[in-house]
């Protein structure tokens, strides 16, 4: 798992969409970028963790997690979105995503102690 500050680095260049993120790469070209999911999904990971016991969350991150939340679902619902990889693979990734958003929010996941996060 990433550091705070190297999670942190990376939720910003993702959630600011800079070349090279997931985020820019799913909207403007329409490709699931793996390697950048799986970065941007280490990232929020880190930080739920770091700020699971936090009073007040960065208003920035909130803006982000509910994004990629609500809009990544949306951007690849469309039937004829690629998708190179078994389906059972996005839909994984996009229920990581809802809990990753829950989890940052509510400052717990609903899941039993102890729980291992997978990489997808």
């Amino acid at each position: 798992m990433p550091s705070m500050d190297l999670a942190l680095k990376t939720l910003e260049h993702e959630f600011h969409s800079e070349p090279g993120s997931f985020l820019l790469g799913l909207r403007c070209d329409l490709v699931w970028d793996r390697e950048a999911f799986s970065r941007l999904e280490r990232a929020m990971r880190a930080v739920c963790e770091h700020l699971k016991d936090a009073e007040h969350l960065p208003r920035w991150l909130a803006e982000g997690y509910y994004q990629v939340a609500t809009e990544v679902p949306s951007w690849t619902a469309h039937p004829n979105f690629p998708r190179p990889e078994p389906e059972d693979y996005y839909a994984s990734c996009i229920e990581r995503l809802t809990d990753l958003a829950d989890w940052f929010f509510r400052g717990w996941h609903a899941y039993l102690e102890p729980h291992v996060w997978t990489d997808l």
